[in-house]
């Protein structure tokens, strides 16, 4: 809806009336028609403002309306209407105009703005492009260049950055609304002439098609097969070569392609899905969400690390007191140096002053007495987390809620050395945590409501996507990581080389092969947990634990060849950073094979995509089975901010549909008969169960989740 009103005598008012964003729903278009053609047809009126109620401009479409039939009036004839109209029309922009919101003002003649408010195109993140005349309205504004880099990205920028690029022509601290009325009126007997954006010319450098053959070849290394970003230099190469009328045209065309695509339709699963993770219910129809977060103001860190450090910048810039203890004096000074740096560095980025002086750096562990959080994040070692938690619980306060980073023990353990388990949780955050945006919340068996509540909370606070999961080991993520790593092994093994199946993969979508990974994160690192688990043993037992195994990490691991560290593992780095094939390896793994009698064997790209990624999905399915995710969303959420799933296919659960349920499950059989040792490969009872039930679409699979326990 949109409400009408004339101001300052005559100045047509045009609010947008639709919470929390006003997104432009059928019923906001038919207002903005019907108030925008009553303030041209009144000869009171001299000048249009169109603003958002509640200090929001525009958030964009309205995407639940996707996939439905469109009703109302369209938005590009319903803009250029705007455009073409003979009064001055004005944008007030506070809050947000991002998407069609932004191809509404850029629609209007003159924009102002707040100076907090924010735009952007975002719509290439849900794999689509703005095809509301932005491809075409807003290079015009900005050049070639900025609009490339804005559209194809969907990255959003400050008012200020705004004005420099053009793309608003004033920024006021003072109330925008009001400061555009004024504006309205100033300019109300202004010619119009060069204001209507799209008469404009596209200001093209001499080596534009150099520009865009640039552009594309970037696009394309970093969409990693998306589609939407190649469709959004098209279509601004289309802007930059015809005119505005057959620019519209082809962005007609792309977005037509786009908008029925399954990748469009992965995208924006995933944006439900992100969304859907914080109403989440238990798999029993609980909530813990009916229990409401307790207020945090003054937290702490224990253990400075890279996680540790990480953590404490993400408090501090929420603005939460932070007590950061180390132990020793040495790595205390040198985290304090480190995490000063990444808070100014933020800053810098952001625009204000870093918040140092809610830092407090401490050797003592006293100092956490009378905070409301703790989260520890030193070294992954049982025993040292368990006398911390008997440490922590004689310090601090009774009602002090006690978090762990570990990203994969078991959270009832350590909340076993508390003197209140229920008030123990694991906040598994991702490295670099004040970068990565994905927060495991393990919920313990004693874990109370209101402890799992205020860890989510305290996530969004810290700007996380929480995702509530059960307590098992390695959660939901890293268990369901372990038989994807196992099969990478077992295929060289089998003949193949780390590059094979890490260029499938990549090729897949990932920005990261899993040996490449390996490398990046320490080989050593992966050798201690396997350690911890007494899987480490002499390479001549290829069989541990009842289950079949490749030593072939450990080995790497006794020749001193950690990875990037080291500038040797599965790759060698001559620079520490570009991975490069080593004949080494390749003799290794001949060498290997031969003292074991295994015959190398060619194998395609489909063989690693399978079976690497069908025994991660297979246990996704034994995760939902067991409880520990509420839903199939949850898992990909996970994935998708955590591990580097690509984007575009909505994540691995989703994939599974996408697929056919009934493929995976034949392929996982297949797999099985061949290796009967490899038990990851055995398909779940609840895959099984989906297929027996005609494999349902993803939104339906709940209904057939029967869980006998559940463990959140």
């Amino acid at each position: 809806m949109a409400q009408y009103s004339r101001v300052s005598g005559n100045v047509g008012l045009i609010t947008l009336q639709n919470p929390p964003v006003n997104a432009l729903s059928a019923a906001v278009r038919q207002g903005i028609v019907d108030t925008v053609n009553r303030a041209l047809d009144d000869p009171e009126v001299k000048s249009v403002v169109i603003c958002g109620q509640n200090g929001v401009f525009c958030g964009g479409a309205d995407i639940r309306e996707f996939g439905t039939h469109m009703t109302g009036p369209p938005l590009v004839p319903m803009i250029h209407a705007i455009e073409v109209a003979d009064k001055p029309v004005v944008a007030a922009i506070e809050g947000v105009a991002l998407g069609g919101g932004l191809e509404l003002a850029l629609g209007c003649h003159y924009r102002i703005a707040h100076t907090k408010a924010k735009v952007g195109l975002p719509e290439v993140t849900l794999g689509l492009l703005p095809a509301a005349g932005g491809t075409q309205r807003l290079p015009r504004l900005t050049g070639l260049p900025a609009a490339i880099a804005l559209i194809t990205t969907g990255h959003q920028i400050t008012a200020a950055e705004a004005l420099k690029l053009s793309i608003v022509d004033q920024v006021t601290d003072h109330n925008a609304v009001d400061t555009a009325v004024k504006f309205a009126r100033s300019v109300a007997e202004r010619s119009l002439d060069g204001r209507r954006v799209s008469e404009c010319p596209c200001p093209c450098p001499p080596d534009v098609d150099a520009l865009f053959e640039a552009a594309m070849q970037k696009v394309r290394q970093n969409a990693r097969g998306a589609i939407a970003p190649v469709a959004c230099v098209q279509a601004l190469q289309a802007a930059a070569t015809m005119p505005y009328a057959l620019g519209m045209q082809r962005e007609k065309e792309l977005m037509a392609t786009l908008f029925t695509s399954g990748q469009a339709r992965a995208l924006q699963y995933s944006f439900f899905a992100q969304r859907a993770v914080g109403r989440w219910s238990l798999p029993n129809g609980a909530r813990w969400d009916g229990s409401k977060p307790r207020p945090i103001r003054k937290t702490a860190v224990i253990g400075l690390g890279t996680m540790g450090r990480g953590i404490t910048v993400s408090l501090a810039q929420a603005g939460l007191s932070v007590i950061a203890v180390e132990a020793q004096e040495k790595p205390l000074k040198e985290a304090q140096q480190a995490i000063s740096g990444m808070l100014q560095r933020g800053a810098k980025r952001r625009g204000g002053a870093p918040p140092l002086d809610l830092i407090t750096y401490s050797a003592n562990l006293q100092a956490v007495a009378d905070v409301d959080l703790v989260i520890e994040a030193v070294f992954e070692d049982v025993a040292l987390k368990k006398q911390l938690f008997q440490h922590l619980s004689a310090i601090c306060k009774p009602e002090a809620f006690l978090c762990t980073n570990t990203s994969a023990l078991d959270i009832d353990l350590l909340a076993s050395q508390s003197r209140h388990p229920e008030l123990v949780v694991g906040m598994h955050f991702f490295a670099p945590a004040h970068v990565m945006k994905l927060l495991e919340v393990v919920h313990g068996s004693r874990s109370s409501p209101e402890a799992v509540a205020t860890a989510m909370n305290l996530g969004k606070q810290m700007g996380k996507v929480g995702v509530a999961v059960g307590n098992c080991h390695g959660f939901v993520g890293n268990r369901m990581l372990k038989p994807y790593l196992e099969q990478g092994l077992f295929l060289l093994e089998e003949g193949a080389t780390p590059e094979m199946v890490d260029g499938a993969l990549e090729e897949f979508g990932f920005a990261m092969g899993l040996f490449r990974m390996s490398d990046l994160s320490g080989i050593d690192v992966g050798w201690r947990i396997r350690k911890g688990e007494g899987l480490v043993q002499p390479d001549t037992v290829r069989v541990r634990q009842g289950r079949r195994y490749s030593p072939l990490g450990d080995l790497l691991y006794e020749q001193g060849r950690f990875g990037q560290k080291t500038g040797r593992g599965w790759y060698r780095y001559d620079n520490r950073r570009e991975a490069k094939p080593d004949p080494w390896l390749n003799n290794f793994l001949e060498e290997y094979r031969a003292r074991h009698g295994l015959a190398a064997r060619r194998i395609e790209c489909q063989e690693v995509l399978e079976r690497c990624l069908y025994t991660l999905i297979n246990e996704g399915f034994r995760i939902l089975e067991e409880g520990i995710a509420a839903g199939p969303e949850d898992i990909d959420v996970i994935y998708v901010l955590g591990y580097g799933w690509p984007k575009h296919r909505g994540g691995p659960m989703y994939y599974a549909s996408m697929v056919g349920l009934i493929k995976v499950l034949e392929r996982l059989e297949h797999y099985l008969r061949t290796h009967p040792d490899v038990p990851s490969l055995q398909p779940c009872s609840l895959l099984r169960r989906l297929v027996a039930s005609g494999s349902p679409p993803i939104h339906k699979w709940r209904n057939i989740i029967k869980k006998t326990q559940s463990h959140l």
